[in-house]
């Protein structure tokens, strides 16, 4: 690919896995447009163009895929990276903060000082379902004494609402589905 806008990358390159990690529920695999870098390239692009305005001091990705298109756009933003992982994994003190999933339960972690007071923070994960992890993530941003002024995420899955449940920040997503 060269030169394709971001909606046109993702629809390439990303595949549904049907009843997968569970029956019933339709997994989005990023990988094939992580192994493309025109892109991942492009992809990273709309999210900087799409959250730069929101002047953040910082992007927090959430584990695993979170970290993939985070860190990266951290380093187009110019601002440092937080990761948000998932439980037992950081070996400092953390807080923690536990949501439910369309298929289960989880509990994700931050470091207690891995955000100054007051920071303004853009979290970043592959897909918004139905918008726990994100919630979560907020929610430690927020026990850090930071503030989330946008959430991004490369694609969402419109029939699991998650959007309704983060219309308190705003939420850039580069493709609906």
């Amino acid at each position: 690919m060269t030169s394709v806008d971001a909606a046109t990358a993702i629809d390439a390159c990303v595949r549904p896995v049907e009843d997968w990690p569970v029956q019933g529920v339709t997994f989005r695999d990023v990988t094939p447009l992580l192994a493309a870098p025109d892109a991942f390239g492009a992809v990273t692009a709309a999210l900087a163009d799409a959250v730069r305005e929101l002047r953040p001091d910082a992007v927090v990705g959430v584990e695993a895929r979170g970290f993939i298109f985070g860190a990266p756009l951290a380093l187009e933003l110019g601002v440092g990276f937080v990761p948000v992982r998932k439980e037992g994994k950081l070996p400092a003190d953390t807080h923690r903060a536990t949501y439910a999933l369309e298929y289960g339960e989880a509990t994700v972690e931050i470091h207690t000082d891995a955000l100054a007071p007051g920071a303004r923070v853009v979290v970043v994960d592959d897909v918004l379902a139905t918008g726990g992890t994100l919630r979560a993530a907020a929610e430690l941003v927020q026990t850090c004494g930071a503030q989330v002024v946008g959430n991004a995420v490369v694609l969402e899955i419109g029939a699991l609402a998650g959007r309704e449940r983060l219309a308190d920040v705003p939420l850039v997503s580069l493709r609906r589905y």
